[in-house]
């Protein structure tokens, strides 16, 4: 029942931590960089050309991550159909995992609309400043919010898929039935 799946595990866990990553990265360390920017009319432009740049690398992290999930479902399955644990695990991962795509996107659909008003006058990427006008605040606002729903989302990710790998080792998987029988 020891059947390795280095490869697609790679591509799971390097994707979700790319994924991860890149989004804390952006929410700390590019909207604070932007919001630093000595004129309140380029702030918006310097954060939209971070995130643009990142949106790439995110759809591959965020593809990567799916083709990975997806080989071990399907290189586990032995296990899971034994397993209550790692079902319920693989199920709250896959509803988790597809919050976190429906965030980075929602957040990537209201980041263009930010870009679109890029010139308008700004405190910070998600703070408007006195006349910035009501429709960016607005997408400020929600970007707010949007910005720390992915990397909270993928960091349980982590840890639901450091729990898994838990439940991989021989003593979850069967080890207790081997003690038995060898009695």
């Amino acid at each position: 029942m020891s059947s390795r799946n280095t490869l697609v595990r790679s591509f799971h866990d390097v994707g979700l931590a790319a994924w991860f990553g890149g989004s804390l990265m952006g929410a700390v360390g590019l909207n604070s960089a932007a919001a630093s920017v000595s004129s309140p009319r380029e702030r918006l432009a310097v954060s939209s050309v971070g995130w643009k740049h990142w949106a790439p690398v995110q759809w591959a992290a965020m593809a990567a991550h799916g083709i990975g999930g997806a080989g071990l479902i399907l290189g586990n399955t032995e296990r899971l159909a034994l397993q209550r644990e790692g079902r319920v695990n693989t199920g709250v991962k896959l509803a988790l995992t597809l919050v976190a795509v429906g965030a980075s996107v929602y957040s990537g659909v209201v980041g263009m609309k930010m870009g679109a008003n890029a010139g308008e006058p700004v405190e910070g990427t998600t703070e408007p400043a006195e006349g910035t006008p009501d429709e960016l605040a607005s997408a400020q606002n929600q970007q707010r919010i949007l910005q720390w729903v992915t990397p909270a989302v993928t960091l349980i990710l982590i840890v639901l898929a450091a729990q898994q790998g838990e439940q991989q080792r021989p003593e979850a998987t069967g080890g207790r039935l081997q003690r038995l029988f060898k009695r």
